[in-house]
C-alpha cells in the first residue's frame, strides 16, 4: 500500500476533506498514475451533491492527467514515465457496444478491485472509476491515452473529459457538417468545447445562448458567430432572426438544467436534432410535446462522454491544439492546490468558471 494525499467526501453537500489515504498496487491490466493536474467539471460536484447517488467516503475528480509510475503484471504499450490522460471511461472492450466501437456505453459492468482505502482499512469508493483529486490514481489501461511529454499538463487534463464532450458532441454524435447551424446552450467549459467542435467542422453558424453577458463574450473568444441572452422573453425568437426562418441544424445542450431541456426543441429546425450532453440530477425530468417533434421530424440524441473513441479522437485533438487550432490554455480559469480544492469547488459553482484546475 501506497499512502497518498487525497480530498475525500464523507458526507454530500459538504466540504471535501484532505486527507491520507492508501492505494494499493497496481495488479494486471492496471497502471498507476502520479498526477499533475486534474480539472474540476460540474459532474464532480453532482456527484458530491449526492445528484447521482453512490457510496460514501469517496474521492471524486476524473479530468486529469500525470505519469506513469507503476505498471501491473501483463500491461502492453505503456512504461513508467510515460505522459497520459486519465479518463472515467472504463470498458471491457468485448460487448457489443465496444465492438460496435461506442466504448463510451460499455455494456459490461467493471470488476477491477476497489484501489483505495482509507488508513484504518475501510474502503474509500473510486468515484467515477477514476478518484483524481488526489495525488496517485490506479486506473484500467483502457482509461489512458498517451500525450506528448512536453504538453503542459494543465492544458492536457481538460481533454479528459470536458473538451472531448463539447468537441466530439458536435462532430461524433451529430455527424455535424460543414456549412450546418449549431446553437450551443450554455456557454461553460463544455459549450464553449461545443462551439469549438462547431467552428472546427465548418458551421455557417454559431449560436451562443446563455444566462450571463460575460460567458455570451467568451463564446465569441471560441467561434460563435452569435449570442442570444437565456433571458430573453423567447430567446428562440431571437435564433429565428438571426437563421432567417431556418433554426438551427443541431442544439447542443450542455448544461444540467431541465428549463434548458424544456425549450431546447424549439430551437431546432425541421428534421434537425438536440443532442443532449448537460445531465441533470438522477430523478429531475423535462417536458416535451411530442407530436411537434414527430411532425417535423426532430430527433433527440444522447451524447455520453462526446461519443469518443481515446485512441481514434485525443491523438487528432492534440494535433489541432499544437496547430493553435484548439483551445485549451484560455480554458484554464483557475489554478489551486490540492488544500484549496473546497474554495476551487466554490468558485466553480458560481457559473463563471471555464474550468478551475488543481494542479499537484
Amino acid at each position: 500500500m501506497t499512502k497518498i494525499r487525497a480530498a475525500v467526501a464523507h458526507e454530500f453537500g459538504q466540504p471535501l476533506s484532505v486527507e491520507e489515504v492508501n492505494l494499493r498496487a497496481p495488479e494486471a491490466r492496471e497502471v498507476e498514475v502520479t498526477l499533475e493536474a486534474c480539472a474540476i467539471c460540474h459532474s464532480d460536484i453532482s456527484y458530491m451533491d449526492g445528484g447521482f447517488g453512490g457510496d460514501l467516503p469517496a474521492i471524486y475528480g476524473h479530468e486529469a492527467a500525470g505519469k506513469i509510475s507503476a505498471l501491473g503484471a501483463g500491461v502492453k504499450g505503456y512504461n513508467v514515465g510515460d505522459s497520459v490522460l486519465v479518463t472515467l471511461m472504463r470498458n471491457c472492450g468485448n460487448c457489443v457496444p465496444c465492438n460496435s466501437g461506442s466504448p463510451t456505453i460499455c455494456a459490461t459492468p467493471t470488476d477491477m478491485q476497489a484501489p483505495i482505502s482509507a488508513l484504518d482499512g475501510s474502503p474509500v469508493a473510486q468515484g467515477l472509476d477514476c478518484g483524481a483529486f488526489a495525488e496517485r490514481v490506479l486506473v484500467e489501461t483502457n482509461q489512458l491515452a498517451l500525450i506528448p511529454a512536453d504538453m503542459p499538463m494543465e492544458a492536457a487534463c481538460l481533454l479528459s473529459c470536458g473538451v472531448i464532450t463539447g468537441v466530439g458532441a458536435v462532430v461524433n454524435t451529430a455527424n455535424f457538417r460543414a456549412g450546418q447551424t449549431a446553437v450551443v446552450i450554455g456557454a461553460g467549459g463544455v459549450g464553449l468545447n461545443a462551439i469549438q467542435g462547431a467552428r472546427i467542422a465548418g458551421a455557417a453558424k454559431i449560436i451562443a445562448v446563455d444566462m450571463l453577458p460575460e460567458k455570451l463574450e467568451a463564446a465569441m473568444e471560441f467561434g460563435a458567430t452569435h449570442g442570444v441572452l437565456a433571458s430573453h422573453p423567447k430567446p428562440w425568437s431571437e435564433v429565428r432572426k438571426i437563421t432567417a426562418g431556418k433554426m438551427a441544424d443541431a442544439v447542443f445542450v450542455t448544461v444540467g438544467a431541465t428549463q434548458a431541456y424544456d425549450v431546447a426543441l424549439r430551437y431546432v429546425a425541421a428534421g434537425g436534432n438536440m443532442v443532449m450532453v448537460g445531465m441533470p440530477h438522477a430523478g429531475d425530468k423535462a417536458t416535451y410535446e411530442p407530436m411537434t417533434a414527430a411532425f417535423t421530424g426532430k430527433s433527440m440524441l444522447g451524447s455520453m462522454i462526446g461519443d469518443v473513441v481515446l485512441k481514434r479522437d485525443i491523438p487528432w485533438m492534440v494535433d489541432l491544439y499544437q496547430q493553435g487550432r484548439l483551445k485549451l490554455d484560455e480554458l484554464v480559469s483557475g489554478r489551486y492546490k490540492l488544500e484549496q480544492i473546497n474554495e476551487a469547488i466554490a468558485d466553480t459553482r458560481t457559473g463563471t468558471a471555464r474550468r478551475n484546475v488543481v494542479l499537484f
